[in-house]
């Protein structure tokens, strides 16, 4: 078993093989960067323990954290902040990474001794680096596994798409510090392959390849097929399995023999090789091999200290390796950079199959401490700022300070665009209209205007859009050949939609960088994604994570429901509502009429690109629908009344004389909810009809009533007033339960209607009557309350 004295070392102030000059930095410049890797290995290993072991824990449950998934990437981390980082850079780094990227902000200056002793405590600094509680020295959001690294793609196009509309563009590399496991992902493998990325010269990954997993070593070898994969799509590919020690040690007799018996070897082997004495490192290396073989003169001219560094020497712990790769980087395309690493590299669990969630005890701790030259009982001092390595943490910190741009104030759009539809329309024809109506009644609104579209444009009623807005490319090239068809795909540099592959993933997450746009380069964008709403929840994660990173921004679902019968259960949303309802971060509506669509957009749009903003999903349908039904006042003042309620979550669209019975209805389905009414008053019975706009709003203010939360509760009075408390039927082309919240705010018998299976195709009445939401329903569900 290797003890943490041999591991030393292999790994940092005993490796005297680390110092020689290399590119342009000297030997004494590379043993200051070794002391300052030495020195994040021990800050991020002590904070995961000083969580778990030092401070008071009353749970006694263990608090957790990733000393092993750190300390494999302390080196890449020490060779770009303090060496290769600039200031207009933006680096997303593994969540299980956090630890070291919290050192490297102590290191900085950014954070006091405090800060590391809160480490996952309330209030303190999380688990995983969160753009949105910690702070400015946290770049991107991580703890999603993929999500992170896809960050950095989405903002660096966000950059490039700012530069050219609003000139601002600062130079920098986008960097993201991802495990080989996070390569499991498919949203990784999404991102890469996505058209509009391959000429995103400013983005650079890292991999660290450690070749183990959160369970076990990954059973084989991978390198090969991600390499091939990365090139196949287009990126530089910088592979680092070696360093320079071992590259020297290939290039002696036997050298080569040697090179192809690391290659040759599993993951589990080299594992154990790692794991082992220099006596049985020695044992592997030369068994089958006469004493007199090239490679086993070489293995018995190194003596034990050397071979253990030797063995170890992988590229991702090579600081003159890892430098000279930052160095090559191709700015012309993205690059991604394979640094071979050891997990656990520099502790005493290094290699060992399951070390991913170990912690150190306290002894370890103790001869970590004396190794790191630190004293166990003041961990937590600094460099002298007179010493090299304190004047080289001065001078990083100097580098990479930013002057944080002011973020615009974005323009305010109009609440009321002051006109009424007529005829026939559905929701969906409205977005489009309106977003075409913006470019010429609120220009400052539209420039700020920018629509993404997973290859669903035309079907999701962005075609009038792109017509007159255009398709953005960087590079648009000479592809312009005028055959559009009934969609003009021009595309320039000061286009206004951005069209990408089928991946509802990348839809989101650029999406997310986009509605960051405001707090991370002080321009705020109004973004509007299009995707049909069946697969929303097959962005869900991402999104939801996009929502917790703190990216502003408008999803529009369509078409959605039932109501798009001939389609089939395939393209037939049903729980969507209910996600709209449940997910922290963005307002959910869903309009019947199209006013109603176009006073809450006008509203959402609102709400974006400033502090306290918050993000808008709306469900739209297909369905057409008689626009006269939406009765619109034409009093201003009532009006503005109808038009506060819409935004607020509803409003009462048919009041009874004297009413039996309650119908809440929401989004397409209100033409049948009013058919019922009138057929309830025809047999003698009044019903109240009120319009939802936004269950989402309206459960707020429930909450809010009991005591929950801040929302306005005025909107409750107006649609529910406890004098008309009322047997209630709710009705919606979606599952039932997103509504059935409203019986309890005065405690009334509900029935409520919805849909609970999968559709099948079918017209719209055919489709209504099978899940029971059509008008008929609706009365039976009514009379049964009534008697």
């Amino acid at each position: 078993m290797t003890t943490v004295h041999d591991v030393a070392a292999s790994s940092t102030s005993l490796a005297p093989e680390r110092f020689t000059a290399s590119g342009n930095r000297t030997a004494s410049e590379l043993r200051t960067l070794v002391e300052i890797e030495q020195r994040l290995l021990w800050l991020s290993t002590m904070t995961v323990h000083h969580c778990n072991h030092v401070r008071l824990n009353e749970s006694g449950m263990k608090v957790g954290g990733h000393q092993a998934s750190t300390a494999s990437l302390v080196t890449v981390m020490t060779a770009l902040w303090f060496d290769a980082l600039q200031s207009g850079d933006r680096v997303s780094v593994k969540p299980t990474a956090a630890p070291a990227l919290y050192s490297i902000a102590y290191l900085l200056g950014a954070l006091e001794k405090h800060d590391m002793e809160s480490l996952r405590a309330f209030g303190g600094l999380q688990a995983y680096p969160s753009r949105t509680k910690n702070g400015p020295s946290i770049d991107y959001s991580t703890g999603s596994m993929g999500l992170g690294a896809n960050a950095s793609v989405w903002d660096a196009m966000t950059r490039g798409y700012l530069a050219d509309h609003f000139g601002q563009s600062p130079a920098g590399r986008h960097y993201a510090l991802l495990g080989d496991a996070e390569l499991d992902e498919g949203a990784v493998w999404e991102a890469v392959l996505d058209p509009m990325v391959g000429q995103l010269g400013a983005v650079t990954w890292v991999v660290d390849v450690n070749r183990q997993a959160l369970d076990r070593p990954v059973p084989r070898s991978t390198t090969r097929r991600i390499r091939n994969l990365f090139d196949a799509a287009g990126w530089q590919v910088i592979d680092l399995p070696y360093g320079q020690l071992l590259e020297s040690l290939f290039h002696e007799p036997g050298g080569e023999e040697f090179r192809q018996l690391l290659n040759s070897m599993t993951n589990r082997e080299f594992h154990r090789l790692l794991r082992g004495s220099a006596q049985e490192a020695r044992s592997v290396l030369t068994t089958g091999r006469a004493p007199w073989s090239a490679l086993s003169k070489l293995v018995a001219s190194l003596d034990s200290r050397h071979l253990l560094a030797a063995i170890r020497n992988v590229g991702g712990h090579d600081l003159p390796t890892l430098l000279d790769a930052f160095a090559r980087i191709d700015d012309s395309r993205p690059t991604v950079i394979l640094a071979h690493t050891i997990k656990g590299y520099g502790l005493p669990i290094e290699a060992h199959a399951d070390n991913h969630s170990a912690l150190l005890g306290v002894e370890q701790i103790r001869q970590l401490a004396d190794l790191s030259g630190v004293d166990v009982d003041q961990p937590w001092e600094r460099f002298d700022d007179r010493s090299p390595e304190g004047l080289l943490c001065k001078e990083a910190a100097l580098r990479l300070r930013r002057r944080e741009a002011a973020s615009l104030t974005p323009p305010s759009p109009p609440a009321d665009l002051r006109r009424t539809p007529k005829g026939r329309a559905s929701t969906q024809q409205a977005f489009g209209s309106l977003l075409l109506d913006l470019k010429r009644s609120a220009p400052d609104v539209a420039a700020r205007l920018v629509t993404v579209s997973p290859d669903v444009s035309s079907t999701t009623n962005l075609g009038g859009w792109i017509n007159r807005a255009g398709v953005w490319e960087p590079d648009p090239g000479t592809d312009q050949d005028g055959d559009h068809g009934l969609l003009k795909w021009d595309a320039t540099a000061k286009g206004q939609h951005i069209e990408l592959g089928i991946a509802e993933t990348n839809l989101v997450g650029l999406l997310t960088e986009l509605g960051s746009s405001w707090s991370r380069w002080g321009q705020p964008l109004f973004p509007v994604g299009t995707v049909y709403d069946a697969f929303v929840t097959r962005a869900l994660e991402p999104w939801s994570f996009g929502l917790y990173s703190g990216g502003q921004s408008i999803l529009v679902g369509t078409p959605a429901g039932t109501a798009l019968g001939p389609e089939g259960g395939a393209h037939q949303s049903v729980i969507t509502p209910s996600i709209g309802l449940e997910q922290p971060g963005c307002v959910a509506y869903e309009p019947a009429f199209a006013l109603d669509f176009e006073w809450c957009f006008l509203a959402a749009l609102g709400n974006l690109g400033k502090p306290g903003g918050e993000s808008a999903y709306f469900r739209l349908s297909t369905r057409t629908v008689d626009q006269t039904l939406a009765a619109v006042p034409h009093d201003s003042v009532q009006r503005e009344t109808r038009r506060g309620q819409a935004v607020a979550g509803g409003y009462v669209l048919h009041k009874a004389e004297v009413p039996s019975v309650t119908i809440v209805a929401m989004g397409a389905v209100l033409p049948e909810a009013l058919t019922a009414v009138e057929e309830l008053q025809r047999d003698g019975f009044g019903a109240d009809l009120v319009c939802v706009t936004s269950a989402d709003l309206l459960y707020r203010a429930a909450r809010a009533r009991s005591g929950l939360g801040d929302a306005p509760e005025w909107i409750l009075r107006d649609l529910f007033p406890g004098q008309r408390a009322l047997p209630m039927v709710t009705v919606l082309d979606g599952h039932p339960h997103t509504l059935a919240f409203l019986a309890s705010l005065h405690q009334v018998e509900v029935t409520s209607l919805g849909v609970t299976e999968f559709g099948q195709s079918g017209d719209i009445a055919d489709v209504f009557r099978h899940h029971g939401i059509d008008a008929a329903s609706i009365v039976t569900a009514a009379l049964d309350l009534i008697e």
